[in-house]
């Protein structure tokens, strides 16, 4: 790589990459500075200081060399009468600067520059990469699985792979590859190469980016999501509110005969999903919560955040629901605990 070759790679650099020609010279300069110094016995020892020409790119290099008392000077320093002979002005503490001619050593700097060069292009392309796709984190996409990896899912999201570890997948889930399936984009970790993208199927999120994507309600904020309690694979409960008494905000997430909520239901499996009103009010809110069960009366501890809930005998596993997963979902979602009993009287504790 000639002066002119590396001049139109670091304008290349810093017209595509951002690279400032200005601060790959510097990195440039420093590299050198390294190369010099362990190839050149007379500056052995010295601090050694490359300066480029940045129009140019011809090299000059210094060596700068303490000056200390007589006799105490070690490999790389002067003794005082040594830099006097110099330059009679020098003093202990002064630094004696001379330039070395690098003409011998051209094709180290050749080869260093060039190596600065394509390590900068190569981190400059990583950090990149990281950039983009940090910015999609917290936001939905669909992939296709290419293969599973022990028991990680690598999945192809376009430009870019994608892990689903275990932790983020639905247990008992079919996923083979090639499917094509919604993942939400959990995290993005900065690594040697770029970026490693964590996607997750089994994030609440998923439900709240599904919901955003089908609903303009809430894209425009006319709807909003309030609360999110889920066990993936199995059931979902969401709680959503809008401002405006004449916007219905369960419908407008169900959508045109159970459209919108369909679509969500369909990226998720087969997933249920059940939509409930948000309301400031504990009971009113902890009565839509426990829906379809419905409610007769209850009794709100309001400093405990304990609720005695009252449902026809009738509906009272309706209310708990199988495993007690219709009331540990309304539970999770409202952050009380609730307690159910029929309307008999006989009470069914629940531990949520």
């Amino acid at each position: 790589m000639d002066n002119l070759e590396l001049l139109t790679a670091l304008k290349l650099l810093e017209k595509e990459k951002g690279i400032s020609k200005d601060y790959m010279i510097e990195a440039i300069e420093t590299a050198l500075s390294i190369a010099y110094k362990k190839s050149m016995e007379e500056i052995r020892g010295a601090e050694v200081v490359v300066k480029m020409d940045p129009e140019t790119a011809n090299v000059k290099v210094f060596k700068h060399c303490p000056v200390v008392e007589n006799g105490l000077g070690q490999e790389g320093e002067f003794d005082l009468d040594e830099a006097k002979e110099i330059d009679p002005e020098y003093e202990i503490g002064d630094v004696v600067v001379e330039e070395i001619d690098p003409k011998p050593f051209s094709r180290i700097a050749a080869q260093t520059a060039k190596q600065v060069v394509l390590q900068k292009l190569r981190e400059a392309e990583s950090e990149k990469k990281y950039s983009e796709v940090s910015k999609k984190e917290n936001t939905v996409a669909t992939g296709i699985v290419r293969r599973i990896d022990k028991r990680n899912i690598v999945v192809d999201m376009g430009e870019y792979e994608a892990i689903i570890p275990p932790s983020e997948q639905i247990d008992g889930e079919k996923i083979n590859p090639g499917d094509r399936i919604k993942l939400y984009i959990a995290k993005v970790n900065k690594t040697n190469y770029g970026a490693e993208i964590i996607v997750s199927r089994s994030n609440s999120g998923i439900v709240n980016k599904l919901f955003e994507n089908e609903v303009p309600e809430i894209q425009d904020g006319t709807v909003e999501i309030k609360a999110i309690s889920r066990e993936p694979g199995s059931r979902t409960k969401i709680a959503v509110y809008a401002e405006n008494p004449n916007v219905d905000p369960v419908g407008s997430c169900v959508g045109q005969k159970g459209a919108r909520v369909q679509a969500v239901v369909d990226a998720l499996g087969g997933e249920k999903i059940d939509i409930v009103k948000w309301s400031e009010d504990p009971a009113e809110f902890i009565a839509a919560a426990l829906s379809p069960a419905k409610v007769i009366s209850m009794d709100v501890n309001t400093e405990e955040k304990i609720c005695n809930v009252v449902v026809p005998a009738f509906q009272l596993s309706l209310a708990i629901g199988k495993e007690g997963q219709n009331a540990r979902l309304a539970a999770k979602l409202t952050g009380w605990k609730i307690d159910i009993k029929p309307e008999s009287g006989f009470y069914v504790p629940q531990n949520q």
